[in-house]
């Protein structure tokens, strides 16, 4: 099978954050395909949809060495009839569909290069496909930290920059949610009784607003909000779900410590703040220069030249970075359009980037 129609086929079998069966079944075709390719594979249960976990045996006078890990994910942000509105098509050497850039591409990269390194001497390879990056992998984290134990680097399969870069920091990623309690009443008859929970939450959101700007390189993004019911009832219950990405770990946890302290400004109002999930920021190193300058000569063993840069998006190589494993993120193929309707990426660059991946395998 070419790599263009397994693209499609893990395309097509469409697994959104949360919806357990169909990632398990998608769990159940790596495990298979990891099988094939050489490997032991498992299924790591999670309520929400199961990971996978592959190891690859090395090969020669390096099968002893410390492995080499690999992170991917199979959930992505498509509801499931998705590719009802954005259907596979390949036309003029690019590929659209839903998730064909974040991340399926990078785990067809990932599988034809251990396809292409099977009887070459290495290191040992491992690789975890996580089933809720999409939402800050907070079923994964443990399983991450425990298996990057004693791996020699972490590479990521998520998309590189728009020129092809690989990525050599992110920024820290928390999501927040505000739950504010009030009172119902009559907007009209008795509206001084009620307290209403959407006036606070705005309050809330403006306050968070406030706080953020107070600080250098933070990103805020009020993601979702809801709240109320009927416009004649004082609403009594609110909710916000905020995105905040951060740079360094001090400012991280001064402003996560702000807006747990945020106090309601009504008389009577309840509020509940507290973290979903959170990723640290994953800053630059020198073993992360030290990584590039390997994968820089690696990629020129295959006629390629890779540059590296910081990156703003979150992933679970956040967290190897921040463990102190040197990480390099952005493996996949080249594209654009991650959690957009023209997602998108560019054929001709799977089989590029499979062979650097091979030649990273090879010679790190």
């Amino acid at each position: 099978m070419s790599m263009i129609e397994r693209l499609r086929e893990y395309a097509e079998h469409e697994t959104p954050t949360g919806a357990a069966d169909a990632l398990n079944a998608f769990a159940d075709r790596l495990v298979r395909r990891y099988g094939e390719l050489g490997g032991t594979a498992r299924r790591v249960p999670a309520p929400t949809g199961d990971h996978v976990v592959a190891d690859f045996p090395g090969r020669g006078p390096r099968a002893d060495d410390a492995p080499l890990l690999f992170l991917a994910h199979h959930d992505t942000v498509w509801p499931i009839g998705q590719l009802e509105r954005m259907p596979w098509r390949e036309e003029d050497g690019v590929i659209h569909g839903p998730g064909v850039f974040d991340m399926k591409g990078g785990l067809v990269v990932l599988e034809t290069a251990l396809e292409q390194v099977a009887d070459d001497d290495r290191r040992p390879v491992r690789a975890i496909v996580t089933a809720d990056e999409e939402v800050g992998s907070p079923s994964a984290r443990e399983l991450v930290t425990a298996e990057s134990a004693g791996v020699v680097a972490a590479f990521g399969l998520e998309p590189p920059h728009p020129n092809g870069d690989l990525k050599t920091s992110r920024r820290g990623s928390t999501r927040v949610r505000i739950e504010v309690a009030g009172r119902e009443a009559h907007a009209a008859l008795d509206a001084s009784s009620g307290v209403s929970a959407i006036d606070e939450l705005v309050d809330q959101l403006i306050a968070v607003r406030t706080l953020v700007s107070q600080y250098e390189n933070v990103l805020c993004n009020v993601g979702t909000i809801m709240g109320g019911g009927r416009t004649n009832v004082v609403a009594g219950k609110a909710a916000a779900e905020l995105g905040l990405r951060f740079v360094d770990p001090e400012t991280e946890r001064a402003v996560l410590d702000a807006v747990a302290g945020l106090r309601p400004v009504r008389p009577r109002a309840e509020l509940d703040v507290r973290v979903i999930s959170s990723r640290p920021a994953w800053q630059p190193s020198a073993p992360v220069d030290e990584l590039l300058a390997k994968v820089a000569e690696a990629g020129r063993s295959v006629g390629q030249d890779v540059g590296g840069a910081a990156a703003s998006g979150a992933a679970d190589t956040n967290l190897t970075g921040w463990l102190g494993v040197p990480t390099l993120d952005g493996l996949g193929p080249l594209g654009k359009g991650a959690h957009a309707v023209h997602e998108q990426v560019i054929a001709a660059t799977l089989p590029e980037r499979a062979a650097l991946v091979a030649a990273i395998i090879r010679s790190i």
